[in-house]
């Protein structure tokens, strides 16, 4: 409501009424179309209800996309399996690429080398996170050959052989170039149960002598540690190279194989003649 005051006009006269009391007003009701509305106020609400419905699709679009990563990006690189059991059929003769190169130096040779093929059953247990790995090897089908327990810890970067026959425990200096880290003997042993890759056939032989005994199993890592405990346990010294074949038999040595390559590998642990 708009109030409105008339003022009197010169000389007129003034009645009674209007000099006593108040000056006559007249009110006039303004049109509801002229009001001011409160735009502000809903302006506020819708800018609310959008920034709102924003945050919510941002936020369902955020979610959207880590699940697709983590589904096709993250769970592949995770491990779904870290206990393999593993047979590997191998011939045991002279290492192929050995062979070939032997056949292309003297073309006219022949060859009586004969091979017999033998199958290998081990377990191994691949433990990324503590880097390090854990090969079974049972009883062979073999008479010539030992049952074994192998760790292969990166960390520490040696190797342990716990002889099952003998009940002892040799250490090594890990062999980096012959021996898969854990990823990537994962991977191979993935791609192997998927029938994508296959083994190498070939037999790859690598000597050690004994050398002195450990006394104090703490500097080996708690893995090592923890296998040789209670056991009489040897340093071990490499000779030569690790693919090299020794093709005369050494009945000095006691023969550990296992699988932990592309390729079956003999470990001959010799005492000192």
């Amino acid at each position: 409501m708009v109030k409105i005051s008339f003022q009197p006009v010169a000389g007129q006269k003034v009645e009674k009424d209007e000099v006593d009391g108040e000056q006559p007003a007249v009110l006039i009701s303004q049109p509801h179309d002229q009001q001011v509305p409160p735009v502000m106020k809903r302006s506020s609400m819708v800018t609310l209800c959008c920034l709102t419905s924003a945050l919510l699709i941002f936020t369902c679009s955020l979610l959207y996309a880590c699940v697709y990563i983590y589904t096709h990006y993250i769970i592949p690189q995770v491990p779904s399996q870290s206990e393999f059991r593993c047979r590997v059929m191998y011939d045991d003769a002279v290492m192929a690429p050995l062979r070939s190169a032997h056949v292309r130096a003297r073309p006219h040779t022949h060859s009586h080398t004969h091979t017999h093929s033998h199958s290998l059953d081990e377990k191994v247990d691949i433990y990324l996170q503590d880097n390090y790995e854990l090969i079974s090897v049972p009883v062979p089908d073999f008479s010539n050959t030992h049952p074994a327990e192998i760790i292969h810890d990166f960390h520490m970067g040696l190797t342990a052989y716990h002889d099952l026959t003998l009940d002892k425990c040799y250490v090594s200096e890990l062999n980096a170039s012959v021996v898969m880290a854990p990823r990537n003997l994962w991977e191979l042993l993935i791609n192997v149960k998927r029938g994508s890759y296959l083994p190498q056939r070939y037999l790859v032989q690598e000597q050690m002598s004994v050398a002195a005994r450990v006394s104090d199993l703490r500097p080996l890592g708690a893995f090592i540690s923890r296998l040789c405990s209670g056991k009489d346990t040897y340093r071990l010294h490499r000779h030569g190279d690790a693919r090299r074949v020794y093709k005369r038999a050494l009945e000095s040595c006691n023969r550990i194989r296992h699988f932990e390559n592309e390729f079956v590998m003999e470990t001959l642990i010799c005492e000192p003649q």
